[in-house]
Order: C-alpha cells, then sequence, then structure tokens
C-alpha cells in the first residue's frame, strides 16, 4: 500500500495503524554487530594555516571526517516532504553518517530516491518487509520520519531488529507510546535519540550559553512563539488519529523544548487556553491556537503560543535582569536563523547581531547520533527528553480543558533528561 493511501486510511481511526505491521514483532532481537570496523580511530583530519591576522573572525581552517566506508549507516523510514527536502540533503554535509537504505511503501519513488543518492536498490524495504533489516548488516542505525502515531510501532520493530534508533518530533502521541519506545529500545540495548535539531544548531546553542553564563545578568522573562497559516485540511497533520493533536505538538513543541533547552530547568506549572475559529474544516479535530505559561524553580516566567491560522513567525526572546535581554528572529527555521540581542553599555543601548557561520541542522543530529553510536555515549536527546516534552504537553491539553494551573513533578537539577553534549567539531 502507498504511504499516502495508508495515512488516508489510517486517519479514520487508530486501528488503520495495524495494517502496516505485515510481519509480528515477536522474535528474538538481533545485534548489528560490535562495529568493530568503525571507531573513531578512522577520522581522517586535514588542517590548513589560517590566512588572516588571530583578531580576525576565526575562518574554517581543517576539517575532520570519516571515510564513507567507515560511516555509520542509516536507513530512512518514510520519504515525505522532510526526508526529500532536508534529511537526504544533509548527508551531504556530514562526517560520520551516510544513507544506505529506504523504507517507503512507493516502490516507484523509493526507487527513484535511490538512484538519487546512490543507494543500492537492494536496501529498499516496504512497510510490510521492514523488520528484514535485521539481517542487513549495512544498517547500524534506523530514522524514523513518519506520522507521529506511527512513531511508537516502527521505532519498536527497529530496537527488535537490532537496530539504534534516531525519531522525529514529536515522539509520540502519549506518554505510555513514549515509555514503551524507551523501554524497547533498552530491552534491546540500542540508543533512541529524538531529533530535536534546535539543541544541536549554533545559533540556539549560543543563546543557550548565554542564558547560562547569565551574559546579561539571570533570565527572568521568556517569550516564544511559532505560528503559519496550514494548508490542506485533508493532510495527515490536521488528523488527530496520525497527529495526536494540532499546532502544539507540531510546531508549538519547537517553544516548548526550546525553552527548557535554554534554561535548562523543568517547569512545575502550566497554565494554558486554547482556540479554534468556529466552522474552518481544517480544525475539526485538532486545534488552532495554543497560549501557554510555564512556571520554573528558579521563579523564571515563559510565555508561549502556537497557531496554525496565522502568518508565519518563529521567534524567541530571553529578558535578563541587567540591561540585556537576546533570542533568534527567525528561530526555528532550516536555514538563515537570526540571532539578536540588545543590552546597556553607559548612556546607550548597544544592539547585537552575532554572526555565526551556519551549519545544515539535520547533518548536526545525524552526526551526533552516529557518535554516540562510535563512543557508545547516550545521546544529548534521548528518548527521556521527548517523553518530559510528552509530560508536559498533556499537562498543557489538561489546563486549557480544566481552565485552571496544573502542577508537575517537582524537578530542580539542571538538564535532567539530556545526554552527552554536542562535540564542537560535529
Amino acid at each position: 500500500m502507498e504511504r499516502r493511501e495508508f495515512i488516508n486510511k489510517a486517519g479514520t481511526g487508530l486501528a488503520g495503524a495495524a495494517l502496516v505491521s505485515g510481519l509480528p514483532l515477536s522474535g528474538k532481537s538481533m545485534s548489528t554487530g560490535d562495529l568493530t570496523d568503525k571507531n573513531m580511530g578512522d577520522l581522517i583530519t586535514i588542517k590548513l594555516p589560517p590566512l588572516e591576522q588571530p583578531t580576525e573572525k576565526e575562518q574554517a581552517v581543517s576539517s575532520i571526517a570519516m571515510p564513507k566506508d567507515k560511516r555509520i549507516g542509516y536507513a530512512i523510514v518514510g520519504l515525505g516532504n522532510l526526508t526529500l527536502g532536508q534529511i537526504l540533503p544533509g548527508f551531504g554535509a556530514s562526517k560520520y553518517a551516510k544513507p544506505v537504505a529506504l523504507v517507503s511503501g512507493n516502490a516507484d519513488k523509493a526507487r527513484k530516491v535511490a538512484a538519487q543518492y546512490g543507494i543500492d536498490p537492494k536496501n529498499i524495504y516496504n512497510y510490510q518487509n521492514f523488520d528484514n533489516i535485521r539481517s542487513n548488516p549495512e544498517i547500524d542505525a534506523v530514522y524514523i520520519v513518519l506520522p507521529n502515531s506511527m512513531h511508537e510501532e516502527f521505532v519498536v520493530r527497529a530496537a527488535k531488529a537490532g537496530k539504534h534508533v534516531l525519531c522525529e518530533k514529536p515522539m509520540a502521541p502519549s506518554v505510555k507510546a513514549c515509555q514503551n519506545m524507551i523501554d524497547a529500545c533498552k530491552q534491546a540495548g540500542k540508543k533512541l535519540m529524538v531529533a530535536y535539531r534546535i539543541q544541536y544548531e549554533p545559533h540556539n546553542r549560543l543563546a543557550m550559553q548565554w542564558a547560562r553564563e547569565q551574559k546579561f545578568g539571570k533570565v527572568k522573562f521568556m517569550e516564544l512563539h511559532n505560528s503559519q497559516n496550514i494548508g490542506d485540511p485533508s493532510q495527515w497533520r490536521l488528523k488527530k488519529a496520525l497527529s495526536g493533536g494540532g499546532s502544539l505538538p507540531d510546531i508549538g513543541l519547537y517553544c516548548l523544548n526550546t525553552a527548557r533547552f535554554v534554561l535548562g530547568e523543568e517547569p512545575h506549572t502550566v497554565t494554558a487556553s486554547i482556540y479554534s475559529t468556529p466552522n474552518d474544516e481544517r480544525f475539526n479535530e485538532v486545534e488552532e491556537t495554543v497560549l501557554w505559561q510555564l512556571q520554573f524553580p528558579s521563579g523564571v516566567m515563559v510565555n508561549a503560543s502556537s497557531s496554525y491560522g496565522v502568518h508565519q513567525s518563529r521567534r524567541y526572546r530571553c529578558y535578563a535582569d541587567k540591561g540585556g535581554w537576546f533570542g533568534l528572529d527567525p528561530a526555528f527555521e532550516y536555514q538563515r536563523l537570526q540571532m539578536e540581542g540588545s543590552h546597556a553599555d553607559g548612556k546607550q543601548e548597544v544592539k547585537v547581531s552575532p554572526s555565526i557561520k551556519e551549519a545544515q541542522q539535520f547533518a548536526l543530529e545525524l552526526d551526533h547520533f552516529a557518535q554516540c553510536i562510535l563512543e557508545n555515549k547516550q545521546p544529548y536527546t534521548p528518548g527521556e527528553e521527548g517523553l518530559q516534552d510528552q509530560k508536559i504537553m498533556e499537562a498543557i491539553y489538561e489546563s486549557a480543558k480544566a481552565g485552571r494551573p496544573v502542577k508537575l513533578q517537582a524537578i530542580t537539577s539542571l538538564d535532567t533528561f539530556r545526554g552527552t553534549p554536542p562535540k564542537e567539531d560535529a
């Protein structure tokens, strides 16, 4: 069955998700091998002397990468817009990863994409024979790029097939599904990472550093917004059985996860409201606009919003207590992010706009996960990070429905759910 046909059928109810399984999930998991032929010692480093004085902006004078045959091999599951427009092109900028297999319900499309990226046709799978990846030693990891409700099934199946798993966000439509994904990977002894590309992107990482280092004082207030005027009412994102929700889990999640990432804290209270335009067929099943407020242990207040019904805007600002603010606008795009800020300098207000070398965001997360596999380390954004976001999103929905604040589990440690930070050379 073609993926689009499946999605349309599955939109009528969660029971449709069972159609893609084909093979049972039972059976002993198999390992991908000990990766003895792939290790960080195979890195190739080329260094060149700088051309300008040390006082000038640092230029790239070296390159680090692994030979193609030593890189971590990924199977990409789902050949939609994100895969074709961003993820597969991202391998071109990757230093530690390569695409080796495709999984799609459209055999003709898969053959064309395989030809474009030099992928062996024998490494093309569909949703029914997906479990056969267990016998393919070229595949070290699987990248799940499917509608949200399908993440759980294919993460579990990938883990049972003995493969590490990188899963697109949101992790899953429920806390129970997220936990099941975590448990399946732990039981199989495989790594699980959620693709929170913002946490690997240089502009956003600098914002995180400025907040943690209190560059302009302590951040006391943060505002974030992510919106777009969504189109085709028949698309899977507007079908609750496939998406789990509307603007909140799709684009609002960027605001939620970025606030937690920049501050390093976990909120203890959430207050929210939801609105959808009456008689707009796009929002028969999912919400249009969500506004929510988060309170953090240090006293930081966060105001955030997401909407499917207004013009595109993706930004955030952090306001500090010693004469300064900073943030990004745009903040959540794939390219051309811009950091901005302002601070008091004596009698003057000084605007800052750091110039940061742009990076291919999907290459950064592909490489980080590959490095974690090679070095046997916990990914920076493991399954537990996705589970925490889902818990907070469910509290947001609960608060909006009940019309009152909702308390969350009290967590006072920093970066509680994050693993090994990404390397600067990634």
